[in-house]
């Protein structure tokens, strides 16, 4: 009998096979060799394989399913501006949040990730990042320098008594004189320091003088906004910087479709004006804005947002700035507004250096109206022993010294007492001048009460009041025009 040993090669392992032919036997064995098996697919998805983020720095998250064992992220080595928060995983469902720092370049930029497991297909991942709206302008950041900056806003609060806005002029649109004024000199600030005032405040416009495609500021104009606060310095005022209304960009526009606009001018803007004024000591504040128009919670997150973007651009440029007393309004600068929707503050990277911003002009009916409406009468006199017993119609019926109590009571529980100042930075009512004989009288002398009591009771709630009010000085001839508003405005201020 003859055995006959056949071998062969199989993908998969089974018995010997036997076979006799007469007296010949032939034995096959299958041999398995490795690598041979087939081994079964794996699935490997991505819930985006094309993401798009915006410049500022954001996030995406992505989730991976898979049914292999591993699965791997691959970042490419030229692009350290994406991020991963995993760079591998293991089977079923896991969310990876791809991160993007801020692309401070107008141009867009991409790169790719590849995604892949055992036995699956290799994924594709572009990520795309939109440029900037504006380049950056913090282009020569500096070490912190605290030479000149160590109070902190509590401290220079209680150094700020009584504080007048230069109205009319650096916001004006047109131009510092297209609103009637002249050009702002040193000898009428050294006027405001003699006259009593240590503080003031610089409502300025600034989109006028910007290129609109860039967002950059006229080199002019943060030249001469600078040799103003010069003045201020030489005659050792403190000095608050704003942007004003400006053409109504950010006031207007506390909405989620402006919202990345606004940013980015307000962060183009502030860059630069950071950076020109960096080295004034702590007598130049800077304020985010004027009057933004904020009325409900989504609004109110919204402006909160441009606070953000104000701060974290001037604490970027270094220097002062790093210590710099920063002051941020509230909605509508309005008292009532902002204590019920101001209830947080946007963050900022060193403590006890954030004011809030609020507005006084109540009541209206006596600060700003100018003629009887159906809802209600103008109001010529203003506190309860300055009531006219003939002009019954024109008498205030609300908004007198109890208001004045409340409405700063509530910021002072809200902010003051919590460390936070509060910039009353207007206040004030108009001059009915054309009003006759004894009305004109009675009404000069309670719109004097008027100034004199807000000024106290701001001080006495740890308030800093800001007077708005363009007669007071004759700024043709550097006089004093309204003696009778200056002297209640200093003695509420200094007569406690």
């Amino acid at each position: 009998m003859l055995i006959l040993l056949k071998t062969l090669i199989t993908r998969s392992p089974k018995d010997r096979i036997f076979k006799t032919i007469g007296n010949l036997i032939i034995v096959s064995v299958l041999i398995l060799v490795p690598g041979c098996k087939k081994e079964k697919a794996n699935t490997l998805t991505a819930s985006n394989e094309n993401i798009e983020l915006s410049d500022e720095g954001s996030k995406y998250y992505l989730t991976i399913n898979t049914n292999a064992e591993t699965w791997n992220l691959t970042l490419s080595s030229d692009a350290d501006w994406v991020q991963a928060s995993k760079e591998s995983g293991t089977t079923g469902s896991t969310v990876v949040i791809i991160s993007v720092s801020s692309n401070i370049k107008t141009a867009d930029r991409s790169t790719t990730i590849v995604l892949s497991a055992k036995n699956a297909p290799t994924i594709k991942i572009t990520v795309t990042q939109t440029g900037a709206l504006y380049p950056s302008y913090n282009t020569n950041p500096v070490s912190k320098d605290s030479t000149g900056m160590s109070k902190t806003a509590m401290e220079i609060a209680k150094n700020i008594k009584i504080g007048w806005n230069v109205v009319n002029t650096l916001e004006a649109i047109g131009g510092e004189t297209a609103w009637g004024n002249p050009l702002i000199t040193n000898d009428l600030i050294s006027l405001v320091k003699q006259s009593g005032f240590n503080a003031v405040r610089l409502p300025c416009s600034w989109n006028q003088y910007a290129n609109q495609t860039t967002g950059q500021i006229q080199t002019s104009w943060l030249e001469r906004v600078k040799t103003v606060i010069q003045y201020f310095m030489n005659n050792n005022l403190y000095v608050i910087l704003n942007i004003h209304w400006d053409g109504g960009w950010l006031e207007n526009n506390c909405t989620t479709s402006m919202q990345k606009q606004v940013n980015a001018k307000q962060k183009a803007f502030w860059e630069q004006i950071a950076t020109y004024m960096r080295d004034f000591d702590e007598r130049l504040l800077f304020a985010s804005a004027n009057e933004p128009d904020a009325e409900n919670s989504v609004q109110m997150d919204i402006l909160l947002s441009y606070h953000q973007t104000f701060i974290n651009a001037v604490r970027s440029t270094g220097g002062k700035n790093a210590y710099r007393i920063l002051v941020v309004q509230g909605p509508k600068t309005d008292i009532e507004t902002t204590n019920t929707l101001m209830t947080k503050l946007p963050t900022d990277s060193i403590s006890n250096r954030m004011m809030v911003e609020v507005h006084y002009y109540t009541p209206w009916n006596f600060c700003g109206m100018t003629q009887d409406e159906t809802w209600g009468n103008q109001f010529y006199y203003w506190g309860k022993n300055y009531h006219s017993t003939t002009d019954l119609a024109h008498n205030p019926t609300w908004g007198e010294e109890d208001a004045v109590k409340s409405n700063f009571s509530l910021m002072k529980k809200q902010f003051v007492d919590k460390g936070i100042p509060v910039v009353v930075g207007e206040f004030g009512a108009i001059r009915r001048s054309s009003l006759p004989g004894d009305t004109l009288k009675m009404h000069l002398a309670s719109r004097a009460y008027y100034f004199k009591y807000v000024t106290r009771q701001a001080n006495a709630d740890g308030l800093l009041p800001f007077c708005w009010d363009n007669n007071i000085f004759n700024r043709w001839t550097n006089t004093v025009s309204d003696r009778q508003s200056l002297d209640s405005l200093m003695q509420g201020a200094f007569d406690q």
